[in-house]
């Protein structure tokens, strides 16, 4: 790839994902084989005036050699130094940004309960930092970067796999528009205009249908709020969490979910594959589930804490969007999470909820927000889907048929 388009890209990332701003410091979350591309988002910091950027690198066959020969209770130690590096990240005020390149195979035919033990242990230490980030206390982005592994999973027969993973990241961050932030200015309009329908009408609930079996009803929270790309910070400096993102969401009622649901698309997580699963809820809880691939895994996510078993987000997306478009199953839920209206089993977002985002847990739960120390999203957005707000009269209004929207 060439290094002009990275130093673009990072450009985009920085000013209209993270709105970095001139004196502040930065955080950069990367893969250690791609140390090149994080010395480039941090010298593009640097020219937007970063007071300091700072790199904090993961290693995922490191990750794999520890889960071969280490004990479980000693991978399940989190030192609190990696604790506080995270902390420190909200006390300063940083942006922080990750840059996601994770091979979705990395873990494979490793001990599925040693990695949710681990993840458990994790979820639980770093709990303040999350809530933190999804409370919007900082600016944060996620965004893709192109590496060895990940794209030969996409492009297995390709001679340039990277370079065709590289490209398709490009087009679904706009980053091949001629004027890739106008084009964005463009897209999160868009979006706004349905989020402020969604708000207009005030639905009770969503129902879900399709082919394949599912038949759910989602309550939504009382006083929800649909948000859409652009988000505010506690700054007041407005930011984009993800590049690419065509959703548009909000929070369930954590104790109003009812019925079947199946996903629509495999589940990529903690470097295990999730497939072919089925989740049966009622009065907000999951009551059963199954899978047809990494059944052990899903249950160590449903297993992390109480909140793990209910839904903390629900996202509406157009089966045409450029993700969709693209023909491609990226098993990377920033990319499929926006190629398919996607669910969220665990911690809702606050500011999912009006003035969510100065209340406390309790009152955020007697609205109907779930708390819980994970947040992982799955797709459920088959061709098919049909999706109606449901209104406090019981008036059905059709949001999405077959997929596409139809207001």
């Amino acid at each position: 790839m060439k290094e002009k388009e990275m130093r673009k890209y990072a450009e985009l990332v920085l000013k209209i994902g993270a709105n970095l701003q001139k004196g502040q410091y930065v955080f950069f979350n990367c893969p250690a084989e791609k140390a090149d591309i994080g010395r480039i988002f941090a010298e593009k910091a640097y020219e937007l005036g970063a007071a300091y950027a700072k790199i904090l690198y993961n290693d995922e066959k490191l990750d794999r050699l520890a889960y071969e020969h280490a004990e479980t209770n000693a991978l399940t130690e989190i030192f609190p130094s990696a604790v506080l590096a995270k902390e420190e990240i909200v006390k300063k005020g940083a942006a922080y940004v990750s840059l996601v390149a994770d091979d979705p195979d990395a873990l494979k035919g490793l001990d599925e309960e040693k990695i949710a033990a681990v993840s458990k242990a994790r979820a639980a230490a770093f709990r303040k930092f999350q809530s933190a980030v999804m409370g919007n206390h900082i600016r944060w982005c996620v965004a893709a970067i192109p590496a060895a592994a990940w794209a030969k999973r996409l492009f297995p027969d390709s001679p340039a796999p990277e370079e065709e993973l590289w490209n398709a990241i490009k087009k679904t961050v706009r980053l091949d528009e001629p004027d890739p932030e106008g084009a964005w200015r463009k897209h999160i309009d868009a979006l706004n205009t349905r989020a402020r329908f969604l708000n207009e009408r005030d639905f009770a609930a969503l129902h879900f249908s399709a082919a394949n079996g599912t038949d759910l009803t989602v309550g939504l929270a009382d006083g929800h709020e649909w948000l859409a790309a652009e988000e505010t910070a506690r700054d007041g400096v407005k930011f984009i969490a993800n590049m690419p993102t065509e959703e548009v969401f909000t929070a369930p009622h954590s104790r109003n979910v009812h019925g079947l649901v199946k996903n629509a698309l495999p589940l990529a997580e903690d470097g295990n594959v999730i497939d072919d699963f089925t989740l049966e809820f009622k009065d907000g809880e999951v009551v059963a589930f199954s899978a047809g691939k990494g059944e052990k895994a899903l249950a160590g996510i449903l297993g992390t804490d109480e909140g793990a078993k209910r839904l903390g987000e629900v996202a509406l997306i157009g089966k045409n969007s450029p993700v969709a478009e693209s023909g491609l199953l990226f098993f990377n839920t920033l990319f499929d999470e926006n190629a398919s209206c996607h669910l969220a089993l665990g911690k809702a977002y606050p500011t999912t909820l009006r003035g969510g985002g100065e209340m406390s847990d309790a009152q955020l739960a007697e609205r109907g927000a779930n708390d819980s120390s994970v947040h992982t999203d799955f797709m459920i957005g088959t061709k098919d889907l049909n999706v109606t707000g449901v209104t406090k009269a019981g008036e059905r209004i059709p949001l999405l048929q077959n997929g596409d929207w139809v207001i």
